[in-house]
């Protein structure tokens, strides 16, 4: 899902023929081992009344979600939204770039009174003051939140999203596939590319990484494999290392070594191309087990994207939420955070619903992990299991969205066009060093 995948550049997911924009949030923050693995309707802006309407002394509240994909999502958001006693809520369900919509409405009276952002709000929205603090909502639960989705939400000391699901990406492959040509799951990316050449044929390809060659999706994956980050722990650019320059030109391998599948009908998050044998191996999401499952029933397993070689680096997978938010020009501003502490906190069954009933996605919650029960056997429990070993946060709070364009652009020309990474993560770094900057000083 490209918004929460990274915003700055990632893949439109559009799950069998339904379109999923924005699985997109990952950035999760420090912490990950604890993980417990765990939007609708028309109507744009506010009520002309000032903000209260509906029934009788009722506050009107607008909701907005980006386009989910998965069947039923909409109609599941829409049910929760009526069911709510001390409001009015009115949910708009959004295609297209949902981040822009909301960024851009934040900016004016127009926008949502609540809103759910990929990785909780943005660091220039809450440095610009246009969220509000949700603390005071957690209470006695906050201990049940995953502590490193809270603290992803959080800034100097405050919180501006409340975690709604976690999604991960991960690696599947084809056992029998794999099998036949003796290979083993690969646990290096030298053993991943080697595995890749000996399972491309004339009609099947290795890997499929994204019609991009993966440079939406591989940008976090290719420096946690090389044992580097995005930013250090005392916030410093962190990957302008020989490491990362070798990791980033291995996927310019992947690329010239003709085994990566190119313009598939879908992109990475949809399974399409996996489930109908026009890869052996796809990097993908948590979302499309459901689906791989019922084409492929025991013929399929999962990894994390695999470490650089035997002695450096480590393999991942990146683990993104998004964040229920208040817009803090709301008109109803306590109206809004009584109804996300009531939906988000509150309402344990629906969050339940919401993780497992559409897709398939991690409870935020500890307590609601131990109740989903498809999340116990098989290659979902594998899954959870690479989450708790594995999980990287998909991108830091500091790392900004020009930050991200930045690195987006410099894997798109080493991937694609075979530009020098050490140049290429130099011109990052002149940019984010920037961002950094204004960050910490504003």
């Amino acid at each position: 899902m490209r918004g929460l995948w990274d915003r700055a550049g990632t893949e439109e997911r559009e799950m069998a023929g339904a379109g999923i924009s924005r699985r997109g949030v990952l950035g999760l923050g420090a912490g990950l081992a604890a993980m417990a693995v765990a939007g609708c309707g028309s109507n744009s802006g506010r009520p002309s009344s000032g903000g209260s309407g509906g029934s009788g002394d009722k506050a009107a509240l607008q909701q907005w979600y980006h386009q989910y994909g998965e069947a039923g999502t909409q109609q599941a958001v829409e049910r929760y939204a009526k069911a709510y006693p001390d409001a009015t809520v009115t949910v708009q369900w959004s295609p297209g770039d949902y981040d822009k919509k909301v960024s851009t409405s934040l900016l004016t009276d127009q926008g949502p009174d609540v809103f759910e952002y990929g990785n909780g709000p943005t660091i220039d929205m809450i440095k610009g003051k246009q969220v509000v603090d949700l603390i005071d909502l957690l209470g006695d639960a906050r201990s049940d939140f995953n502590s490193a989705l809270i603290e992803r939400m959080s800034y100097q000391g405050k919180l501006y999203g409340i975690p709604q699901v976690i999604d991960m990406q991960l690696l599947v492959y084809r056992k029998s596939l794999l099998s036949a040509a003796g290979l083993q799951p690969p646990q290096t990316v030298d053993e991943l590319l080697d595995a890749a050449k000996k399972l491309t044929t004339d009609k099947v390809k290795g890997l499929f990484v994204g019609n991009d060659g993966g440079v939406g999706v591989l940008g976090g994956p290719a420096l946690w494999s090389a044992g580097v980050d995005y930013l250090t722990v005392d916030h410093q650019f962190g990957f302008d290392d020989p490491a990362a320059y070798e990791s980033l030109s291995k996927l310019r391998e992947l690329w010239t070594s003709k085994v990566l599948l190119l313009g598939a009908p879908t992109d990475w998050s949809d399974p399409s191309a996996f489930t109908q044998g026009l890869t052996a191996m796809q990097f993908t999401g948590l979302w499309t087990l459901p689906v791989i499952e019922k084409a492929l029933p025991g013929d399929y397993g999962v990894l994390p994207w695999p470490k650089l070689n035997a002695t450096s680096g480590e393999p991942s997978v990146p683990v993104g939420a998004y964040g229920a938010a208040v817009n803090a020009k709301s008109k109803n501003v306590e109206a809004a955070k009584k109804f996300v502490k009531w939906l988000w906190v509150d309402q344990t069954d629906d969050q339940l619903d919401f993780a497992q009933s559409y897709g398939f996605h991690i409870p935020a919650r500890k307590s609601l992990s131990e109740k989903a029960e498809k999340l116990k056997s098989g290659p979902a429990a594998d899954a959870v299991k690479l989450l708790n070993d594995h999980g990287h946060p998909q991108n830091p709070l500091l790392w900004s969205p020009k930050a991200g364009t930045a690195y987006t652009d410099a894997l798109s020309k080493i991937i694609r066009t075979g530009a020098d990474p050490a140049t290429e993560i130099k011109t990052v770094k002149s940019v984010a060093d920037a961002e950094l900057k204004r960050i910490t000083s504003s």
